[in-house]
């Protein structure tokens, strides 16, 4: 019989591709909503209840209600949301970070998705702390650098209107209170005494995202070692040979895939670590979909772009 899936929340950004990276597969079946029901309560609890797996593509508050709704005790969760991301009773859905991780998301019955920065931060940042390469303390500092897609629909409509603001196509550094909805989720997972100073940047583009993790007093050779062991295997996260990039990162490189690759540049007294990714892939829909796939015991890679 084949598992039931149902997407609360399609219409947003991360449904719509989670929808078109699992639509087609005949392996799966996709339960679908009248669209004139989809903010009904008692309708969406009856698919909520209905389907093995359920992903929740909703602002917080709603994926805290969707889960209220849920009384079949068989019904496993892929929440997209921020809500879940620091709950000790939910498992975080980076499978490559442990075997631990991985064994946690195929057994679990509530799994909730990484954020698309706080991806390309803890997937540098865990490694180096969990091989005690840098301490829990570190002093951590990060950029990330995204497409404007990362924002939703109204940021996409604010970029895609032709008679939109000017300074649009100017990168746009935001978060300024640096309190980004991210920190807390990196700090927990990588288990650090203390947030990174982190400040997000939006491009003008539609996808693709590029995260750099600066680490001062840090072999880079050592750090490229650590990387490319803990990572050795994997097959959505790659580590780059150490020297063997352009002289240059372009963020939109793995736009369209949902894979993410590290780049580690420096020399033995300073290092950066790029995470390269799509932050509508690897960085949200893609990753939803590959914990799925685990969760139902299939190939983690079904259905995506590598």
């Amino acid at each position: 019989m084949k598992p039931k899936v149902y997407i609360d929340g399609k219409e947003g950004t991360t449904g719509l591709q989670i929808y078109e990276r699992i639509s087609a597969r005949e392996d799966l079946e996709l339960l679908l909503i009248d669209e004139d029901k989809r903010k009904d309560a008692n309708e969406r609890r009856k698919y909520l209840n209905a389907a093995d797996i359920v992903f929740l593509c909703l602002p917080d508050a709603a994926a805290i209600e969707a889960v209220a709704l849920i009384e079949n005790p068989a019904t496993r969760v892929i929440d997209a949301s921020t809500a879940h991301r620091v709950d000790p009773d939910w498992d975080y859905g980076f499978a490559e970070l442990s075997r631990a991780h991985r064994a946690a998301i195929e057994q679990s019955k509530r799994v909730t998705n990484p954020g698309c920065h706080a991806s390309g931060f803890i997937a540098c940042a865990y490694p180096l702390v969990a091989r005690d390469v840098v301490s829990t303390d570190f002093a951590f500092a990060c950029s990330s650098l995204t497409g404007f897609s990362g924002g939703g629909k109204k940021m996409i409509a604010e970029y895609e209107d032709a008679g939109r603001d000017t300074r649009l196509g100017s990168a746009r550094i935001y978060g300024l209170n640096l309190r980004h909805k991210h920190l807390p989720e990196m700090a927990y997972v990588c288990g650090l005494s203390q947030p990174p100073v982190f400040v997000p940047v939006v491009g003008d583009y539609y996808k693709g995202m590029a995260t750099t993790v600066m680490l001062p007093g840090v072999d880079a050779q050592r750090v490229h070692d650590v990387l490319a062991r803990h990572y050795e295997g994997q097959k959505l996260v790659s580590v780059a040979p150490l020297g063997g990039e352009a002289p240059a990162v372009y963020a939109d490189t793995l736009a369209g895939r949902d894979s993410l690759r590290l780049i580690v540049c420096g020399h033995q007294k300073q290092t950066i670590v790029i995470a390269l990714f799509d932050n509508l892939g690897k960085g949200a829909s893609g990753a939803a979909v590959q914990n799925m796939n685990i969760m139902l015991g299939l190939d983690e890679t079904a259905g995506l772009a590598l």
